[in-house]
């Protein structure tokens, strides 16, 4: 298996219907998963450039879909299908999309939500 520059870890966590922090896999992340995986694969930088993994909860329910960047350390929120180019676009050229990125204050879980 080759190396990969970066992982991408989509939450594809679930919660069951009507808890009020919701969860990333009831707003899409499944379906942004497969969507990361396809493009990659499509555009031919699945081999070197990035590989996309799901992962368990990233504890940021409120703020998903989530998708954690590594080695970099960055964290993408709200992410949505219309979002997976632009992903990979930075990926290629060493930025990121700042737009998606979560801020200190995401951090923190909404009163309303606890």
């Amino acid at each position: 298996m080759a190396r990969r520059q970066h992982y991408l870890f989509t939450c594809v966590n679930r919660r069951p219907d009507g808890t009020p922090k919701g969860s990333c896999a009831a707003r899409g992340s499944e379906d942004l998963h497969d969507a990361l995986k396809a493009r990659l694969k499509e555009r031919g930088l699945s081999g070197a450039l990035a590989r996309p993994c799901s992962s368990s909860c990233q504890d940021l329910c409120w703020a998903g879909p989530v998708v954690f960047v590594a080695p970099e350390g960055i964290v993408y929120g709200r992410v949505a299908l219309d979002d997976v180019d632009e992903i990979i676009d930075a990926l290629e050229n060493g930025e990121r999309v700042e737009r998606l990125v979560l801020q200190e204050s995401d951090f923190v879980e909404p009163r309303e939500r606890k």
